[in-house]
């Protein structure tokens, strides 16, 4: 009897199969969902400039320290700060600047009082002002210039996925073009003569193809793009078809055709090419991987639609990833507590679609239906997988598990 292969083997060996993409150069608008192949590091200092976080004046602190309602400090105000503005006006003893949130502070000033703790505020903020609340120190209400980041220091690092955060501070860091690696070209195709297209009223013995629709999605996800998408019958001539349609993917997903059946056309024509494995898990027992001769790396996954997703999220993803040179290649994992019982596969690690609730940092089953493969409709109320050991045979209400929590 063949023996099965841990989660963690059939992973290393698609992690080692996998070649960094090569690295283009995009503008800052193009770049979103992008890998970093280079780091960022700042242009400028930021801030640039001692700026204000308030809108108030602009005080020397030996003026106004220890003014309150009962002692306030009065002073004369000599001019008007805009953000924006390049004046720096000398500021004398006795004497303040009206000034904005994010204007550069007078090289004279060396704190900020801001309007609440006067006594106009800005209805009464030219021409004289009074202190009622001193500031705690010198340097009050100041950002200082290099305060966030220095000139040349490293705001992003190789690796890092360019969200709407990242994109933020390497702009704000004076950079308007990134080093990033390619997307991945990714070909998915499912197999089987029963699948008719979505839409399609399905006749006895016939299903709909849900898998392309799951994959293109799930690719999209993983800042992949989609070359193709196409479906073949029970032939393994169309498999070689496919193939050649998709010759410019650098990957190629196939759902369906690798088990030990009579019409299995993915085992019949890749046989010689790619490994057929089984591997110690439920769902996604029947596995196959290689690469073929020009490079491209070929998924076989099963057939029913909850394994396709289990594959995906524990071979596929991290793949295409790491093709990207991501830093982090697997999902977010959380501890939660099982607030329903249920019963797993002997001797296999389990992936159950699963709810959660973080506030009470507990996890069930999607569905009362349990943990089969071909319950489709069930992962449209999943929102993560329960992990399960392939030691445990019961989950017990408490008790303690790891859960990969899909957004």
């Amino acid at each position: 009897m063949t023996s099965l292969l841990t989660v963690e083997e059939h992973r290393a060996r698609v992690l080692a199969a996998v070649t960094l993409l090569p690295a283009e150069s995009v503008p800052l608008a193009d770049a979103t969902g992008r890998t970093l192949a280079e780091p960022v590091l700042a242009a400028h200092d930021l801030p640039g400039f001692d700026n204000s976080s308030m809108d108030g004046f602009a005080v020397r602190f030996s003026d106004v320290e220890g003014a309150d309602a009962d002692h306030p400090a009065t002073l004369r105000v000599i001019a008007d700060l805009p953000a924006g503005t390049t004046d720096d006006p000398a500021i004398a003893p006795g004497e303040a600047a009206r000034i904005m949130t994010g204007a550069a502070v007078p090289a004279d000033a060396d704190a900020i009082v801001p309007f609440e703790d006067t006594a106009g505020g800005l209805a009464d903020s030219l021409g004289a002002v009074e202190v009622r609340r001193a500031p705690a120190a010198p340097g009050a209400f100041i950002r200082r210039r290099g305060g966030d980041t220095r000139s040349g220091d490293t705001v992003l690092s190789a690796g890092e996925r360019l969200g709407p955060f990242a994109l933020a501070a390497a702009a704000a860091a004076g950079v308007d073009s990134v080093s990033v690696a390619r997307r991945p070209r990714v070909a998915v195709v499912s197999t089987g003569s029963e699948l008719v297209a979505p839409g399609t009223a399905p006749t006895r013995g016939q299903t709909p193809d849900s898998n392309a629709t799951l994959l293109a999605a799930l690719v999209a996800g993983a800042d992949a793009d989609l070359e193709l998408a196409d479906r073949v019958g029970d032939d393994p001539a169309g498999i070689e078809t496919v193939l050649e349609r998709a010759r410019r993917a650098d990957v190629v997903v196939f759902t369906g055709g690798v088990s030990a059946g009579a019409y299995e056309p993915v085992r019949l024509a890749l046989s010689d090419r790619i490994a057929f494995e089984k591997v110690s898990m439920q769902p996604g027992k029947p596995q196959a991987f290689g690469v073929l001769d020009d490079g491209r790396l070929v998924f076989g996954l099963p057939g029913n639609p909850v394994s396709v997703a289990v594959s995906f999220e524990v071979f596929v993803r991290p793949a295409l990833l790491a093709l990207q040179g991501r830093a982090v290649l697997d999902r977010r994992i959380a501890r939660l507590t099982a607030s329903e019982a249920w019963t797993t596969p002997p001797g296999r690690r389990q992936y159950l679609p699963a709810a959660v609730d973080l506030v009470a940092g507990t996890v069930r089953p999607a569905t009362a239906g349990g943990s089969g493969s071909h319950l489709a409709a069930s992962l449209a109320r999943a929102e993560a997988f329960a992990i399960v050991p392939a030691e445990v045979s019961t989950v017990s209400v408490g008790d303690a598990l790891d859960v990969m929590l899909i957004p």
